[in-house]
């Protein structure tokens, strides 16, 4: 029972590390990275509050600028995943769908807000729906590796 304990104790520490890291390189590319745009000096406050106006803006023009659609659309969704599978991994209170997805928009609302703030970017309801939906699709993904595990192991425990 103590070596159960042990390797429990083990995993939860590198999922807290795993997740500080992630959120560390998150952060950087969010705020600091010039390959991400973020070397501009903006003067003035940016924000969308329109709903799919940047979605569609992005889905529009893909054929002419295929690199913006899938940075903007779909790398807002997988920039958020792990965030969703490590949540959930990390902490058993977030192995719930609503509190990993309330975790996943607060996450984004928090970055939404700095990036306004502290003119960094754009404020957009489009990132906060793109960025929650990163973080479903990774709630998701941790339950079909939970319940493979279960299925393998036969105990219902093995999520930890």
């Amino acid at each position: 029972m103590a070596a159960k304990t042990n390797g429990r104790r083990k995993r939860q520490i590198i999922y807290r590390v795993l997740l500080c890291v992630y959120l560390i390189v998150l952060f950087y590319l969010l705020f600091f990275s010039e390959r991400m745009g973020r070397a501009d000096n903006i003067q003035d406050y940016r924000y969308n509050l329109t709903l799919f106006r940047e979605i569609m803006r992005f889905y529009n023009s893909r054929a002419l600028y295929p690199r913006a659609f899938v940075l903007n659309v779909i790398g807002n969704v997988v920039a958020f995943m792990p965030f969703g599978y490590l949540l959930p991994r990390m902490n058993a209170r977030c192995r719930n769908l609503f509190f990993t997805v309330l975790f996943s928009f607060c996450l984004s609302l928090g970055v939404e807000v700095v990036q306004l703030v502290f003119k960094l970017g754009c404020f957009d309801v489009d990132d906060l729906l793109l960025n929650t939906l990163g973080g479903f699709l990774g709630y998701l993904i941790f339950l079909l590796f939970s319940r493979k595990k279960v299925g393998q192991g036969g105990k219902k425990d093995a999520v930890s």
